[in-house]
């Protein structure tokens, strides 16, 4: 039979299901990439909120102060002990809310309070945590590139939150793309862009955090600081990435592939010849 040319549509919806089965396991798999990235952005969304187990190993970079005077400075050892006591911590943790704050050997010890928009500014967490009075002078490579980090920090927050609550929506509304390919082609579209915003945010910390750690490491100054990135925060970030480019590409198949139940029902595709098996024995 040609293809595009209408059949006798199936006896029954038995048949109908078993005729489409095939977009029903890929919409069903959809569904679960679209769970496994949510998951993920999830950690991604709630890292370093809180000093608990997983919470406080994801972050972003790792601000390491406990040497923030080198070595090549006469009595470094004894102002480095200072600056602890003025208030400075061993290590900030930055997350998407906030940052946790600790000492090596004891780990974290606290965390700040979650807030929206939140961006990673080293002056300000340094300047807050040393007593009244006490200040300290940052290399002018960190503080020239902070209204860039702010900026993009904001775009980062927002595409992370977009495309989770996408993302867990898509989870419930793409099982319905088995009923019609007019429905998969929204959906697809939606799926689409819960996709984008994942990938793009996490193209936008990747890059940023990199740079941002280079451009520290690699500046010329009397103090010492130390970034490092959180392989783990990076990790969930392109993992859920990759399931939701998954999901979408499922969704992006099934508007041209794979009979959907409207289809069969029409005649318009068979769908699954193991659906007319025994019709055909009958015969």
């Amino acid at each position: 039979m040609a293809d595009g040319e209408k059949t006798a549509p199936p006896s029954s919806k038995a048949q109908i299901k078993r005729a489409t089965r095939a977009r029903k396991i890929w919409s069903l798999l959809a569904s679960l990439f679209l769970f496994i990235s949510v998951i993920f952005l999830i950690l991604v969304e709630i890292g370093s909120t809180s000093n608990k187990p997983v919470i406080r190993s994801t972050y972003f970079i790792n601000l390491d102060l406990s040497d923030i005077i080198p070595s090549s400075v006469p009595n470094s050892a004894l102002i480095n002990s200072i600056a602890q006591t003025v208030g400075l911590h061993d290590f900030y943790r930055v997350g998407l809310w906030g940052y946790c704050e600790g000492y090596n050997g004891e780990g974290v010890v606290s965390c700040s309070k979650p807030q929206t928009l939140y961006w990673f500014n080293p002056v300000s967490i340094i300047l807050n945590e040393l007593l009244a009075g006490a200040t300290i002078s940052l290399p002018t490579e960190i503080t020239d590139i902070l209204d860039l980090v702010r900026v993009v920090s904001h775009w980062m927050f927002g595409l992370f939150l977009t495309g989770a609550c996408l993302n867990f929506l898509m989870i419930f509304v793409v099982p319905l793309s088995v009923f019609s390919r007019w429905a998969t082609l929204p959906i697809m579209i939606f799926t689409f862009l819960g996709a984008l915003c994942t990938t793009v945010a996490t193209v936008i910390a990747t890059v940023m955090f990199i740079i941002f750690r280079n451009v520290t490491n690699n500046a010329g100054s009397d103090i010492n600081i130390n970034l490092n990135l959180g392989n783990q925060m990076f990790a969930f970030m392109w993992i859920a990435t990759a399931f939701s480019i998954f999901a979408w590409l499922i969704q992006l198949g099934e508007c041209c592939c794979c009979a959907s139940r409207r289809d069969v029902k029409t005649g318009r595709k068979r769908g699954s010849k193991h659906a007319y098996e025994n019709e055909a024995g009958a015969s």
